[in-house]
């Protein structure tokens, strides 16, 4: 299917280095001028690893974008590109790594900043201390506070007390991670079809399926910013793309709706439990509509054995789900 929009360069080298180097880091862009501005100038100061900065504008206003460009006005080692219209964070982080040829794509999101000047080189040396890692998920901090960002944490809530230890995954979170770049060609990428939220979960499955792990890290921090300015709060549209997404996810790995029902039970109760009572119908209805869409074929035993280990098996049992995945409290915090 032709593409049905258009990029184009605005700054910055018109091209990554021809030469091999370690690192891709990838932003997207939507106003956030300052923080957005900050997140570059915080990838740009990484040392001890070879690198180049890809930035892709998604609408940001004219006056916004004018500043980026200043930004890397003349940088050899950055380049700002922008697309025509809002891609998703799904297409804009495949369209973003697509520029680049480095061995390892860092995601940082446009309100976080590396932590350390060395976070970078570091995160290439962990992906190369065990070969078979897909991806790394870094430890997400508030900016402010310094403490561990709740809306930012990916994981099943029993192991927030080993935030900064190591632990293998089964996803990452966006705002700060690392994919060995062989891993994503041999994944495919992110599904544009979910345009944001569970996109990191359904390229880990993917990788999982083909014999790759993931891996938290807890010494590699990011610090991101809690603000409000283009972000989507979950009484809003995130709501609506959690729910259509997970279980489009499902079906794509071969669940039936039947086999779907307790957890479409459990959104709704959740959804009135937060005050989203019409969302979640509507959500359930959207992802019906995307199931005549190509499916994956159903994960290999391996993969599932990977996936109990590692993730259900630190969600507790039925009544301990319902508490803590069900009946609590979203998090009012936008992310």
């Amino acid at each position: 299917m032709p593409e049905k929009y258009a990029i184009s360069h605005v700054a910055g080298a018109m091209r990554p280095p021809q030469a091999a180097y370690d690192a891709d880091v990838i932003i997207l862009a939507l106003d956030r001028r300052d923080d957005t501005v900050a997140a570059i100038r915080s990838a740009l100061t990484q040392t001890g690893v070879s690198r180049h900065v890809t930035i892709l504008d998604q609408g940001s206003a004219p006056e916004n974008l004018a500043w980026l460009a200043t930004t890397v006005a003349g940088r050899a080692d950055a380049t700002l590109l922008r697309a025509d219209r809002n891609l998703g964070v799904a297409e804009g982080r495949n369209r973003a790594s697509a520029y680049g040829h480095g061995g390892m794509i860092a995601g940082l999101d446009n309100d976080a900043e590396f932590a350390e000047p060395d976070t970078l080189a570091r995160m290439v040396a962990a992906l190369n201390e065990e070969p078979d890692l897909a991806a790394i998920g870094c430890r997400i901090l508030n900016h402010a506070t310094g403490k561990d960002d709740a809306t930012s944490w990916g994981y099943p809530r029993g192991l927030l007390p080993r935030a900064g230890e190591s632990f293998l995954a089964t996803t990452f979170v966006g705002a700060g991670h690392a994919i060995r770049r062989q891993a994503w060609d041999d994944a495919g990428g992110y599904d544009p079809e979910l345009f944001f939220c569970w996109e990191e979960y359904d390229f880990c499955l993917r990788a999982i399926a083909r014999g790759w792990r993931i891996r938290y890290r807890g010494d590699l921090v990011i610090r991101h910013k809690i603000g409000s300015e283009q972000r989507v709060t979950w009484t809003g549209r995130r709501w609506h793309q959690f729910v259509r997404n997970r279980l489009y996810i499902e079906r794509k790995y071969g669940a039936s709706w039947w086999r779907l029902l307790p957890r479409i039970g459990g959104y709704i109760i959740k959804g009135a439990r937060n005050g989203m009572v019409w969302q979640t119908p509507r959500a359930i209805l959207a992802a019906t509509r995307m199931d005549r869409r190509t499916f994956a074929a159903p994960l290999p035993e391996t993969a599932r054995v990977y996936l109990r280990g590692n993730d259900s098996a630190h969600r507790g049992g039925l009544i301990q789900r319902l508490r803590t995945d069900v009946l609590a409290a979203q998090h009012r915090g936008t992310v």
